[in-house]
């Protein structure tokens, strides 16, 4: 068991296109943007918690939900700046063994998924870890099948998972990440990757209003599922 010292650091451009201004928008009872916030402070595995962005005023806001603000150089806050530009900056001025990238694109993750995922972390040896979903459903890609061969319909539960990466969390060997970078390599996903699972209803990336509408159900669901127990159509009588 490896005892590393992890860096919260959750990205928040503060002038998104598809869904304006998401991470200042309010799903349920508070901004977009505190998920990830009170998810880190939460974690007592994590030595410091840190919002990367471009804008002052979102940083201080987020300064007083009790996070730090990192400010992020306004040439990898355009359209085209990817994680590996501003994760590499952040890295050259952060001390950790590995940086936990935390989306406030996916609000519905749980406390016990961040722990499983670091546990996971702390078991291994990896240099990339990424969050994926594993699915049971029969795929393409361009046109040909993934993970059947179509010449008899199995049981969806036989099929071979296809895993996609989520981005909900993702972390990161500081070491590695930097060195890749500076040989010219992309450290995205680089060095020995490791993935892991998370669970379907934590799983949403908002990128359009169906996806806001998808993490907004989840979280609804998930106070119903804490107050309640299920109901079932009486056909036994």
């Amino acid at each position: 068991m490896n005892n590393y010292k992890f860096v919260a650091m959750i990205p928040a451009r503060l002038g998104s296109k598809r869904i304006p201004k998401k991470n200042i928008r309010y799903m349920l009872d508070k901004p977009l943007i505190q998920y990830p916030i009170d998810l880190a402070l939460g974690n007592k595995r994590f030595d410091s918690v840190w919002v990367n962005t471009e804008s002052d005023e979102l940083g201080r806001a987020c300064e007083k939900m009790g996070a730090n603000f990192h400010k992020r150089p306004a040439e990898l806050s355009t359209d085209s700046a990817t994680n590996r530009d501003f994760t590499y900056e952040f890295l050259k001025k952060h001390e950790c063994d590995y940086v936990v990238m935390i989306n406030p694109t996916s609000p519905a993750l749980s406390e016990k998924t961040v722990n499983r995922f670091l546990q996971f972390i702390c078991e291994n040896d990896y240099d990339t870890v990424m969050s994926v979903l594993s699915v049971k459903a029969e795929a393409f890609f361009k046109g040909n099948r993934v993970n059947f061969t179509g010449e008899d319909k199995i049981p969806s539960q036989m099929l071979e998972p296809i895993e996609y990466v989520v981005w909900a969390l993702t972390a990161w060997k500081r070491e590695s990440f930097i060195r890749l970078q500076e040989s010219g390599l992309c450290p995205v996903f680089g060095g020995k990757l490791g993935r892991f699972e998370i669970p379907k209803d934590e799983s949403a990336d908002l990128d359009t209003e169906e996806d806001w509408n998808i993490a907004e159900a989840s979280l609804i669901a998930r106070v119903r599922r804490e107050i309640g127990v299920p109901k079932y159509l009486e056909i036994y009588k």
